[in-house]
């Protein structure tokens, strides 16, 4: 069996920032695994530009924007495997994988970075009444399909959900020459960033319907037509509001869900909200060792934060399996580094005596909690003594917030109230914690995340 310092899985836009993250920190024995045929992932498939634009400060399309990491993976000699499909991963941190060139292999890892992705939601988990013609499409199969195979699904086409790739997709197929009719959307704002909605829909003349669903699909061959109807507040179509559509394909952009069955099967504790593994400041799991990042941990809407976030993985891991190898005692340097770390643990528990907020606070985790139109945050807990000077903590709301604040309290004590003139669900929200800050409570016992209204 075969042994790394650190295992990715995934060689998409997280996997591939991790890679290059933990190769500069200082860990050389790196293996990413990925069951595509290429590097990149989604991206490759993600012609329209808007990448980059915060990572590279130049605007990229996506498979220039993979392709700059690619390049650094390269250049960097990280090894990485093409075709191959993890089948499972231990509790102890041991790979079972396969391929057509190696057959069924086991790899041991030291530390292990979930970057898997996340896969659409289907038509089974939508309950539309109707026969199972040919027509309806995922909107990142429709993607795939007219921009790496070449073939283009339909002519008169009907978008059911306005996530990105929905908005995008109706962008693309009106460029293609097909007619792109409507997009409808069951919740009452759009699921996209807004700079899509201009872009793709009002710059093309689609309309946008909030509050309508699907509650009908005609045809048995192929798709002939659908029926929207309007729905309530509770989600229930309102009888007497249905339209007919004549169409010939229906392209469903009804959520994205991160790809956590391995987590799952090697005992990762999964968020209830977002689907994806509960992490610390380090992005590191339940289980030591194994980190998470990426749409596996929660979808993003800008790749850049999302190798930003990666990029933090792959230090994390490269840390974990440095210290991992001193505490062994190995390599050549390691008496000169036992004997570094253990002087700067004698100053630290000497300064941790002098002052009694700091000592407090030292090893323990606080937890961060999501309440009042907050629906989660990644990292969800925190240790200050572990965390970086500056821990960036990511969140998404539950609505449609306008003229309102995003706070902070550390127990009682309110430390952010910032403006935002508008939050939408559809756009990754964030604010930054101190170290120095957080050990200046030594007692505290959470971390409140919150909206609050005007």
């Amino acid at each position: 069996m075969k042994t790394y310092d650190i295992v990715i899985i995934g060689g998409g836009p997280a996997g591939l920032s991790a890679a290059v993250s933990a190769k500069k920190s200082g860990t050389d024995s790196i293996l990413i695994l990925e069951r595509d045929k290429e590097l990149g992932g989604i991206l490759n498939q993600c012609i329209h530009n808007g990448f980059g634009l915060h990572t590279f400060k130049e605007e990229l399309t996506g498979p220039e924007y993979a392709g700059r990491f690619i390049e650094q993976v390269k250049e960097l000699q990280i090894e990485y495997k093409l075709h191959t499909m993890v089948m499972d991963i231990s509790s102890d941190k041991v790979v079972t994988a396969m391929n057509s060139t190696d057959g069924l292999f086991e790899i041991r890892a030291g530390a292990v970075i979930l970057a898997m992705g996340c896969r659409e939601r289907s038509r089974g988990a939508l309950n539309i009444p109707g026969y199972r013609p040919a027509g309806i499409f995922s909107a990142g199969t429709a993607q795939r399909l007219v921009n790496m195979e070449g073939y283009l699904p339909g002519r008169k086409v009907v978008i059911l959900g306005s996530g990105d790739i929905g908005l995008i997709m109706a962008r693309r197929m009106t460029l293609e020459g097909a007619q792109v009719q409507v997009v409808a959307e069951l919740m009452p704002y759009s699921g996209g960033l807004k700079r899509n909605i201009v872009q793709c829909l009002d710059d093309y003349g689609i309309p946008l319907k909030l509050s309508h669903t699907v509650v009908e699909i005609r045809g048995k061959e192929r798709v002939e037509g659908i029926t929207l109807a309007q729905v309530d507040e509770k989600g229930r179509p309102i009888a007497g509001t249905e339209e007919e559509y004549e169409c010939d394909t229906l392209l469903l952009s009804v959520g994205l869900i991160p790809e956590n069955e391995l987590s799952s099967g090697m005992g990762v504790e999964l968020s209830r909200v977002t689907s994806g593994p509960v992490v610390n400041e380090g992005l590191e799991t339940n289980i030591e060792g194994v980190f998470a990042c990426g749409n596996v941990l929660h979808v993003h809407d800008l790749v850049d934060f999302v190798s930003e976030e990666a990029a933090a993985a792959g230090r994390n891991a490269a840390r974990y399996v440095q210290e991992a190898g001193r505490r062994k005692g190995e390599g050549p340097d390691a008496a000169a580094e036992r004997a570094h770390y253990g002087a700067q643990a004698d100053r630290r528990n000497s300064v941790e005596q002098g002052e009694n907020d700091l000592c407090k606070a030292a090893g323990r985790t606080v937890e961060i909690r999501a309440v009042d139109g907050v629906r989660y945050t990644v990292p969800s807990r925190i240790n200050a003594e572990r965390m970086e000077d500056i821990q960036t903590v990511r969140f998404r709301v539950g609505g449609v917030y306008k003229n309102c604040f995003v706070s902070v309290y550390l127990d009682e004590v309110r430390i952010l109230h910032r403006k935002r003139p508008v939050m939408a669900p559809g756009e990754m929200e964030e604010v930054k914690l101190k170290r120095e800050e957080l050990l200046r409570h030594p007692d505290l016992k959470a971390i409140t995340v919150k909206v609050e209204e005007v």
